[in-house]
């Protein structure tokens, strides 16, 4: 067994303890003393692990904020960010293994005294223990079998019974053996001691140092003292019901060894706070702050359910019967949410207005405005993530249609009824599929919508460098800059005097808002632009007294404008110039407008770190040089130079954004046909086989 080479270890260390000592109870004191010490560096490093930890908390509530609801990307950025800062979070459990372990070799050493803290040869102790039980009817597996033994010893009467057995020094070792401490005989189960009743103190005592250390850790603890109420609630019931139910059924000795680590644990916490203290390092009002934010949208979102639990999940039951009721379904499209129809609406209408086809969209949000449009041939559901599980893996369609990407990888599968269903990926931008989709993300899909020729050669190039089935690749384009096309086409656009500049940062880490702004701003304003900031959705919605902030130290500049409405395009289609890090916004915004855009050279968000190993240079890096300038973070001040030559060199003229926009997109304001034709016909041609 396990437990026996590692009560030899611990064995000896209290054997060398007793040596010292020559009495039992100091010997326990002793020996959690001596362990605690070599487990120090354990404990350093514990501790720096932690504060590491709570260091970290402000970002990954952050990260928690930034994907509210999205578990897949939360857990995705959360490793990438304890990879970064080197954290190990199995390390914060060293602690608990090393102790059940060290338990482990105390509940051993302890029942078998005769063997670690006296020194007895094996073949006495067997020999003494068939004796025993022949005398007692106790035998040598009982596991206190030893310490029975050495009390039954302790009368004379008794240890003359065995001089024939065991060499008179032996019993002398064994008869001076003395179990007590303070009164108490620490060899004694509890649960079943026949004669001193204060011997139940040892297990209370014990579930009380318990509660005390799972006290003072929900204090004290860097770690700890961060956990939800719900968590340190939990530790310490389990921690106290353990200590209690164990300490009636193993020796006293054990409990009595739980006391003394458990207080010499509370002391050796605030050592460690003392010597490495976690205020030094951690920044508690930015995490208090994070904290706030993070409990806002909880509370928002636990709103959100009480109001429409009931209403949804009859919405859902509903939807999902009415959905498996549908026999022979054509197509099928998935949205994760309201607002992605806007990728599938060209094609759908354009299959709606073509043919008889009933078009069944499927959404995972209640409150999806897709839900309104339903009609006989455009069968819309709710269905939930849970139940879409099932749904998918239960699918019975001939094409399924989705943005979603890692199909397969994650909680939505390919069907398991069905083998020969084809699954299209329709991307919802124009930029990279290596590297801006995790690595092997459309791996399982059959066909993919592609918008320009570098998207094909991503394909292309995953497929020879990884062994890949051939996909088929749709040349269709993007359908929502088509429209966005049609919009600015219809209107007239305007002459600034003077001249728009706009500003849109993206939403991810290390954005140019949070990183460059204020220097961006101070080299444009005195010049004669109408600078306008207007941040990511997401950054008003997180980032408000910090954007009131800025408003304020900019006011005296007339001709800078921070928008925060979202509700109309008109400022996106009337700048002369966009400014960005990483957006797709320039994309559209030169496409539709064709105007030139300029970038701000951040570090890259990159979902796909290996998106080099296939040799292909990705359309988010091509085409910042193409469609207008990229300035380096460390070249700010040159940006107003730049603006001027965006404006007026006739390498960006529209006629040469439009040369531009041909070459990297397919299918300008035609795409939707190209998608819904090649539907079409890969729907006939499954009907006729």
């Amino acid at each position: 067994m396990i437990i026996e080479p590692i009560g030899d270890v611990f064995g000896r260390i209290m054997y060398f303890c007793y040596e010292i000592t020559h009495h039992y109870g100091l010997t326990i004191i002793l020996f959690t003393l001596v362990t605690k010490i070599i487990l120090l560096p354990v404990s350093i490093m514990v501790q720096k692990n932690s504060i590491k930890m709570v260091r970290m908390y402000p970002q990954l509530n952050h990260i928690k904020a930034k994907c509210f609801g999205n578990k897949d990307m939360i857990s995705e950025e959360q490793y990438a960010l304890y990879k970064k800062e080197h954290y190990h979070p199995m390390l914060d459990l060293l602690p608990v293994i090393l102790q059940l372990v060290i338990l482990m070799g105390v509940i051993d050493a302890i029942y078998k005294p005769l063997k670690h803290l006296l020194r007895v040869s094996e073949e006495y102790i067997a020999a003494a223990l068939t004796a025993f039980g022949s005398l007692t009817g106790i035998g040598s597996e009982v596991g206190s079998a030893q310490i029975q033994l050495a009390d039954y010893l302790a009368d004379p009467k008794h240890a003359a019974a065995f001089e024939s057995i065991l060499p008179a020094e032996i019993i002398h070792r064994i008869t001076s053996l003395d179990l007590t401490f303070c009164g108490l005989d620490l060899g004694l189960i509890p649960v079943s001691a026949q004669r001193g009743g204060m011997i139940i103190s040892i297990p209370i005592l014990a579930a009380l140092s318990a509660w005390l250390m799972c006290f003072t850790q929900n204090k004290a603890n860097v770690l700890q003292s961060e956990q939800s109420k719900a968590n340190k609630t939990v530790t310490l019931l389990l921690s106290v019901g353990l200590s209690l139910y164990l300490g009636f059924f193993v020796p006293a000795g054990v409990g009595f060894y739980w006391i003394v680590s458990n207080l010499m644990s509370i002391a050796l916490m605030y050592i460690l706070n003392y010597f490495i203290d976690p205020k030094k390092y951690i920044d508690y009002e930015a995490l208090g702050a994070s904290r706030k934010e993070l409990e806002q949208l909880d509370q928002y979102a636990a709103k959100s359910r009480s109001k429409g639990d009931k209403e949804f999940a009859a919405l859902e039951k509903q939807d999902y019967k009415r959905f498996s009721r549908f026999e022979n379904k054509q197509i099928v499209f998935y949205s994760e949410k309201n607002g992605f129809y806007k990728y599938f609406k060209d094609v759908i209408e354009r299959i709606l207005s073509r043919t008889d086809i009933i078009i069944h969209y499927i959404t995972s949000d209640p409150h999806d405005e897709v839900l309104k449009l339903q009609s006989e041939n455009f069968q819309v559901y709710y269905i939930g993530e849970n139940k879409l599980i099932v749904l998918m893996m239960k699918m019975d369609a001939d094409i399924v249609v989705m943005t979603m990407p890692d199909l397969q990888k994650y909680h939505i599968k390919r069907s398991m009824v069905r083998d020969d269903i084809e699954y299209i990926y329709m991307d919802h931008g124009i930029g990279s599929i290596n590297m801006m989709l995790r690595k092997h993300a459309l791996d399982h899909f059959d066909t993919v919508f592609a918008s320009n020729d570098i998207v094909c050669e991503e394909i292309r190039g995953q497929e020879k460098t990884y062994g890949l089935k051939t996909k088929n690749i749709v040349k269709c384009g993007f359908g929502l800059i088509d429209n966005m096309i049609a919009d600015y086409e219809s209107a007239e656009a305007p002459v600034n005097e003077p001249k728009i500049i706009l500003i849109a940062p993206s939403w991810q880490e290390d954005n140019m808002l949070d990183l460059c702004m204020d220097e961006i701003l101070h080299n444009l304003l005195p010049h004669e632009y109408h600078v306008i900031l207007r941040p990511h959705p997401q950054y008003v919605r997180h980032f408000k007294e910090k954007l009131e902030m800025m408003k304020e130290r900019y006011a005296e500049y007339k001709n800078f404008e921070l928008q925060t409405d979202f509700s109309s395009n008109d400022t996106v289609f009337n700048a002369d110039i966009l400014m960005t890090d990483w957006s797709g916004i320039a994309y559209e915004y030169s496409f539709t407008t064709l105007k030139p855009s300029l970038f701000i050279n951040t570090p890259m968000k990159i979902m796909n770190p290996d998106y080099e190993e296939i040799g292909v240079t990705p359309f988010d890096i091509e085409i910042r040089n193409q469609i207008g300038i990229s300035v380096e973070v460390s070249e700010i001040g040159t940006i107003a130079s730049v603006v001027e030559k965006l404006l007026k060199e006739d390498a960006y003229s529209k006629e040469k954004m439009k040369d531009m926009r041909s070459k990297y997109l397919y299918n300008v304001s035609g795409s939707a046909d190209v998608g819904a034709s090649y539907i079409i016909n890969r729907l006939v041609e499954m009907s006729k086989s």
